[in-house]
């Protein structure tokens, strides 16, 4: 096992894996910028090594800094956390180059996923299902055009190396490709120096529920049941939860079949995530893998009760998983609680906290960097925790959740806990009646 690691990230997800560390017995590196000096994830660490400024370029992406904390403190292992550098290649290549064990895939697992084209293709051959639509990247409107006459109205196009909806446009009719198509290179381009797209089938009406997976350094790949994240804003998840209210037994035996052949497919390593989107005919069509811990990685620790930290460091130091397939035992749901203002179209309320106090009671954890009197600064997400309740049954779930969110009190800055509120109440959430457009409806009262 490992005896110290450096946490390559910042916020709630670093103070989450540092938590997993100390259980388990394993000193642990804080890394942060400038803006980060107060936040809890460096008071909480061993040793805390500043890397650089504000922006994220200068401190949580500068791989030289981080590798250089990474030496002066002696760690053996990088845990990336998710977002930044949790998916990047070259990182892991540069972790393996030196030395000091990537807690994560290797460099061509997570090349040969984040390439979304790429991925389809491996998807393909490993008979995993996927949204009907082109197979390469799109050379010209021309080309557009004729692939969307094939595959049939509305189509949607794709980043090949997106994320977060950047680089994605809907189309509905021929008249729109050529701006469509023009836009959405254009912005793949700005956000990944990578303007390539393709196109697919624009599936309507689409639930999209996620696969935990956990792959060992064996060939063992086993699913730890499924997340329904179809509460989204901006192809930004809001709201997780676990089971879904979508499945049964049936689809979740074929979606985690074809979640661990997915996986096997690049004799993955570490823990991950399939994601899948299912139409309301219960098909279910790949959409992406994500080599990394997710942010709603509790929903499934809470139902299963499976710490997914421990699993994943564990995997990394060459332990073989067991290989059991899991069911969820309770109904958990999460929360992302972000510094923003649910009336004034989720802008961004970056600030100091001057309050606040944090729910608890039976059902309920908060996994938080936050305190009074800590700003939120504007330089990155705008999260500022996730509230998770669970309990025997979604009803329950719902209703701790709802009396949960009436606890939590955040003075200072504006904040999505009105929004969770209105939402726990609403008929049709409760029902289970709902898809990724669901918020497109959605008036704040």
């Amino acid at each position: 096992m490992f005896k110290k690691i450096l946490i390559a990230n910042r916020g709630e997800i670093a103070l989450r894996v540092i938590r997993t560390c100390r259980e388990m017995g394993i000193k642990t590196v804080a890394v942060y910028s400038t803006a980060d000096k107060d936040s809890l994830h460096v008071k909480f660490a061993n040793e805390a090594v500043c890397i650089g400024k504000p922006q994220s370029a200068d401190s949580y992406l500068n791989i030289p800094h981080i590798m250089a904390a990474a030496e002066i403190t002696n760690a053996d292992a990088i845990h990336p956390g998710y977002g930044f550098l949790a998916e990047n290649a070259k990182f892991s290549q540069i972790c393996a180059d030196h030395g000091i064990k990537f807690i994560g895939p290797t460099p061509a697992m997570i090349n040969g996923m984040g390439d979304k084209i790429t991925a389809k293709e491996t998807m393909i051959k490993a008979g995993v299902p996927v949204v009907p639509g082109g197979e390469s990247l799109l050379e010209s409107v021309a080309e557009a055009k004729s692939l969307a006459k094939e595959i049939g109205y509305p189509v949607i196009l794709k980043a090949t190396a997106g994320g977060g909806g950047k680089g994605m446009r809907v189309v509905f009719e021929e008249s729109e490709i050529e701006k469509a198509y023009t836009n959405a290179r254009a912005e793949a381009g700005a956000s990944f120096k990578n303007d390539g797209v393709y196109m697919e089938k624009f599936v309507e009406e689409p639930r999209h529920i996620e696969i935990q997976i956990a792959g060992d350094q064996y060939g063992t790949v086993a699913h730890l049941s499924e997340r329904d994240c179809s509460i989204q804003r901006r192809h930004q998840k809001l709201v997780e939860e676990s089971p879904s209210p979508f499945m049964d037994p049936e689809l979740r035996r074929k979606m985690g079949e074809a979640a661990i052949k997915a996986a096997s497919a690049i004799n993955y390593e570490s823990v991950g995530t399939i994601e899948f989107l299912v139409d309301k005919h219960k098909n279910f069509y790949f959409m992406e893998m994500n080599t990394r811990i997710q942010v709603e990685h509790c929903v499934t620790e809470e139902v299963i009760n499976f710490d997914l930290i421990k699993e994943q460091i564990k995997i990394a130091a060459g332990h073989p998983i067991s290989g059991r397939n899991y069911e969820p035992q309770l109904h958990a749901i999460e929360c992302r609680i972000n510094a923003e203002d649910p009336y004034n179209d989720f802008r961004p309320s970056p600030g100091r906290i001057t309050v606040l106090h944090q729910p608890g009671g039976h059902g309920v954890r908060v996994d938080s960097h936050a305190y009074a009197g800590y700003v939120i600064p504007p330089y990155y997400d705008s999260m500022i925790g996730k509230l998770i309740t669970m309990a025997q049954t979604r009803e329950e779930a719902i209703d701790t959740m709802h009396r949960a969110l009436s606890e939590y009190i955040i003075e200072g800055i504006k904040t999505t806990i009105p929004f969770h509120l209105q939402l726990m109440k609403n008929e049709d959430f409760r029902k289970g009646n709902f898809t990724t457009k669901f918020l497109e409806g959605f008036t704040m009262e």
